[in-house]
């Protein structure tokens, strides 16, 4: 079965909203925002790949770096 994200459902973990508002005010590296919160890496990619496949964010390779932007438009 292929689950398809819904935006609620992303915007409803507090993790994720929290994420949101970090990269609303910056656009930021997957480090940079993990460094904002204890939970582990893997678990803070997880919340990004959520928001991403929601087109929330929007991730842009630059180098080997991966900066998260906010999409205004969703």
């Amino acid at each position: 079965m292929n689950l398809r994200r819904d935006v609620f459902q992303a915007i409803a973990d507090p993790t994720r909203r929290a994420i949101l508002l970090l990269v609303a005010s910056q656009s930021m590296t997957a480090g940079a925002i993990a460094a904002n919160f204890d939970t582990a890496r893997p678990t803070v990619s997880k919340h990004l790949a959520i928001l991403t496949e929601c087109e929330l964010l929007e991730p842009q390779q630059n180098g080997r770096e991966v900066i998260y932007h906010l999409n205004p438009k969703k």
